[in-house]
């Protein structure tokens, strides 16, 4: 497992650095079922196929969210619900993509396009009780926390 998790870290890891100036640490992580529910405010979801099956997520609080999208978009202004929703699109779409090209000596990787689900205190969950999320917290901009769901298996 530690061969298909690590790739996402050091992923999530980079592209805050080089994306956003930040460096981000993973904290300890932790496997999410259907009953865990979190507090999270918007999450991206990407669907892996191919050699692999699963799904990649990063969820945080709309602060969080309204940070990386002003970054993104080069303003100090207030950013719209669909500019966010956007830049959370465009996150997981980034990670995931990167994440395909690192593992495509191992696996043939296809992503589907980025989805994004938002209000408060949802949760990103598989319904097949016999998978679980693997949820990484990450400390990001010193005080906030995403969290980089994976849940990836061998087709």
């Amino acid at each position: 497992m530690k061969q298909y998790i690590d790739p996402f870290v050091q992923v999530c890891t980079a592209v805050f650095k080089e994306m956003f100036n930040c460096d981000s640490k993973p904290d300890r992580a932790y496997f999410a079922g259907k009953e865990t529910f979190l507090d999270w405010d918007i999450s991206g979801v990407i669907a892996l196929t191919g050699g692999v099956q699963g799904m990649v997520a990063i969820s945080m609080k709309y602060s969080t969210a309204a940070k990386i999208t002003g970054i993104l978009a080069e303003t100090t202004a207030a950013v719209s619900s669909t500019e966010m929703i956007d830049a959370v699109g465009e996150l997981v779409n980034i990670i995931a993509g990167n994440v395909k090209k690192n593992l495509e000596d191992l696996f043939r990787i296809t992503i589907s396009l980025p989805k994004v689900v938002y209000g408060k205190a949802h949760s990103v969950v598989i319904p097949d009780e016999r998978l679980r999320m693997l949820c990484i917290p990450f400390l990001v901009f010193e005080e906030e926390i995403i969290c980089l769901s994976i849940n990836i298996n061998e087709t």
